[in-house]
């Protein structure tokens, strides 16, 4: 494939859809995810048993896209299809840039909503909520189905048993035509929540604990299943929460078992659907006054009479474990969700905050809103800081309201932001700015995500945010019988990799060499940068504040790639970029650390780099989604940690990562010349084009099926061209 660590694809992506790797041919017993997308997978040879590691083409339930559907429907159009293969399928919501009434982005919801209304999409306006949000509360994300979003967070379908992972809009398009992509089943991780949770910590407390204990890449594009006998403590509303983050955690999938706890869930969902169809009947095409399309109590006495369950002896990869009883509330930052703190060892050092923030997907649930607005009851913001609430939901803020959460937030001197994403995606009101420190109960707070690559973010519970926003430093309320520790949390790790034997179908996996297709070039060389940084996340390589203008040009994305990591970069490459416009594999080849790419589900972040004249990437890993929009965009990826060690030695300040070169630039122009050989998959690294060669390393090859999306340029032109 075009990163080339794993299996390639089989040889041809033939019609009438991607075929699949080889499925192991034999009963063995599957985890929960690989059941799920058993059920999911078409094409399958009979009795073929989905496990890890297979490419499989799937046709999900569901594929949910927001206000990214306008460049979906670009692409839709241009590969030259012009009906939707299955409008139930398909769900359409804007949230993101909910904030911005300029008559451009205006006529852009405009386009959307009338598109939908052509193709008869489900359509859920401004104002309805978040995406993921109504993915949940409309049912499209359910029980023991795959769903999928043009969002990295779709993970939070996770949280009630549904199997939810991120596409790109390629995916999308191609989904909007036949239904159908492809998806590589990743390794798959037992996660376990052992213990009774302590007074005054929770969900949130438990996935920032495992982001920062868990934080050298464990989970790095594995699908989580969680467990043990502290899940039935956390309530649904935590397990989103939970689910959501797991995209932070570098993970792809994170799912929670079908249990009491939701069925319980469910039948409180299936009350407040009819209260609202009394309430609002007619009112809204979202308030339905006939039964629910999707929530209805036969399809869940169904689901609850026979669930979907791992089999005993199922493979995991590893197996995490988290002991509760040993866990504080927790604050993740600044900066970085790798870093976690026990909240009582940050109070002492009152870091003082300038903002406070209750909004996102995450952590703006009527539960969240009520948890805040216990701690605020009678209280006053801190003279000096801002307080932002925006609901999950138009739904969820009626709940608030009757519940009277609403009012006491706002008493308390809350600003109230539309439903929508707003400043957790850096957009609208209320973003840091130079210097300023915020604390929030969002997903991501990564350098320049929320605002100003100057400021500082922290992340917490909404109760933490809530008392930090009255004390105007970083605290958290005071709970009785709470005895909260500055200790970290009690954490184990098993690899059962390294101690259990391939499986047969492994055994036979190994790809043999491939022939180079006419035309694909046999070697991709070019000089050689080097940014030293692990997780360089595509907020990093692509600002989140162009990323929903969907005029820009590749020309303009060339101009501000990389310019929240370091700003000097796009002046470099344009000083190295050939005028040559041959796809002939030469061009600047950059390196980097590992897990590169982390972050949101932007694919400018690959055109960007590929618009720049930066046709191959060596790093130590990638990131997955990353690593999909590579393949789909025709930007070539490929994993070789030792190089990666080798340049960090001599480049990397203090011969480490995460500080710049030697002289503290982003960017080290090695002076190097590397070549990168498509059918030997040999890496050279010389002194200079056509000299001396410095050290050989060894890489995967270009398999045949990936060689062809590159050849024509990419998964749009692939379908394209079999359409």
């Amino acid at each position: 494939m075009l990163s080339l660590r794993s299996r390639a694809l089989t040889s041809r992506l033939a019609a009438p859809s991607l075929r699949r790797y080889l499925a192991t041919p034999t009963a063995l017993p599957q985890t929960y995810v690989e059941k799920v997308v058993q059920r999911h997978a078409v094409g399958l040879p009979e009795g073929a048993i989905v496990k890890a590691g297979d490419y499989v083409m799937i046709k999900p339930q569901h594929v949910m896209t927001h206000d990214n559907t306008g460049p979906v429907i670009s692409k839709f159009k241009s590969i030259g299809a012009t009906k939707i293969s299955n409008p139930r399928q398909t769900v359409f919501t804007l949230d993101h840039d909910v904030q911005n009434r300029s008559k451009a982005n205006l006529a852009k919801y405009s386009r959307i909503e009338a598109f939908a209304g052509e193709h008869e999409v489900d359509f859920y306006p401004a104002g309805r909520g978040i995406g993921h949000q109504i993915m949940i509360e409309e049912g499209y994300a359910f029980p023991g189905v795959m769903t999928v979003a043009s969002d990295s967070h779709s993970n939070m379908y996770g949280g009630v048993g549904c199997v939810g992972t991120a596409i790109v809009r390629t995916d999308a398009a191609a989904l909007w035509a036949t239904q159908r992509t492809w998806w590589q089943v990743p390794p798959i991780v037992r996660v376990n929540l052992e213990g009774e949770l302590p007074k005054g910590v929770t969900g949130k407390d438990i996935i920032i604990a495992l982001c920062g204990s868990f934080n050298k890449d464990e989970v790095l594009n594995h699908a989580i299943e969680f467990g043990g006998d502290g899940v039935a403590q956390l309530s649904v509303d935590e397990r989103l929460a939970i689910a959501n983050m797991t995209t932070e955690w570098g993970a792809l999938v994170g799912v929670f078992p079908v249990d009491k706890v939701l069925e319980e869930w469910y039948a409180t969902q299936l009350k407040k659907l009819e209260l609202r169809r009394f309430q609002f009947a007619g009112a809204s095409s979202s308030l339905p006054s006939t039964p629910h399309p999707r929530l209805t109590a036969e399809r869940l006495e169904a689901l609850f009479a026979n669930p979907i369950l791992a089999d005993e002896g199922a493979t995991y990869s590893k197996t995490l474990t988290l002991n509760l009883p040993s866990l504080s509330p927790s604050v993740a930052g600044p900066n970085s969700v790798k870093v976690a703190t026990p909240l009582p060892a940050l109070e002492e050092q009152k870091v003082k905050i300038n903002k406070a923030y209750l909004v996102s997907c995450t952590n703006s649930r009527a539960s969240d809103l009520k948890a805040a607005a216990d701690v605020m009851k009678g209280k006053k913001l801190a003279p000096g800081v801002e307080f932002y609430i925006a609901a999950a939901s138009s739904v969820v803020q009626k709940e608030s309201e009757a519940a009277g959460d609403w009012a006491t937030l706002v008493s308390a001197g809350a600003k109230v932001l539309p439903a929508g994403c707003g400043p957790c995606i850096g957009l609208g009101v209320g973003l840091l700015e130079d210097g300023e420190v915020g604390i929030s109960a969002t997903n991501r707070n990564y350098k320049g995500r929320m605002g100003s690559p100057n400021a500082l973010a922290y992340l917490a519970s909404p109760e933490v945010v809530a008392a930090s926003a009255i004390a105007g430093h970083i605290c958290g309320p005071k709970v009785e019988g709470a005895t909260p520790s500055a200790s970290n949390p009690t954490i184990s790790i098993v690899d059962h990799s390294a101690t259990s034997s391939p499986s047969p179908a492994a055994a036979a996996s190994a790809p043999a060499a491939e022939a180079l297709l006419p035309s694909f070039p046999p070697i991709f060389s070019g000089p050689l940068l080097f940014a030293p940084q692990d997780n360089l996340n595509t907020d990093g390589i692509y600002p989140g504040k162009y990323t929903y203008q969907d005029d820009i040009t590749l020309a303009r994305q060339a101009e501000v790639v990389m310019e929240n990591y370091d700003t000097a970069f796009a002046p470099l490459m344009a000083s190295l970029k050939s005028s040559s416009t041959d796809r002939n594999g030469k061009g600047v080849l950059l390196a980097s650390g590992y897990n590169f790419g982390t972050g949101s589900s932007r694919e400018q972040a690959a055109t960007a780099l590929l618009s720049s004249g930066v046709p191959l990437v060596l790093c130590g890993s990638f990131g997955d989604i990353f690593k999909r929009n590579s393949i789909n965009n025709a930007l070539i990826c490929v994993e070789c940690p030792e190089l990666i060690e080798d340049l960090t030695r001599d480049f990397g300040k203090e011969g480490k990562r995460n500080a710049g070169g030697k002289d503290g630039k982003g960017t080290v122009q090695t002076g190097y010349w590397v070549e990168v050989g498509s059918g030997d998959g040999k890496v050279t690294v010389r002194t200079e084009e056509g000299g001396d060669i410095i050290k050989e390393y060894k890489v995967g090859k270009v398999g045949t099926s990936v060689q062809e999306l590159w050849l024509a340029g990419g998964l749009e032109g692939w379908v394209r061209e079999r359409i």
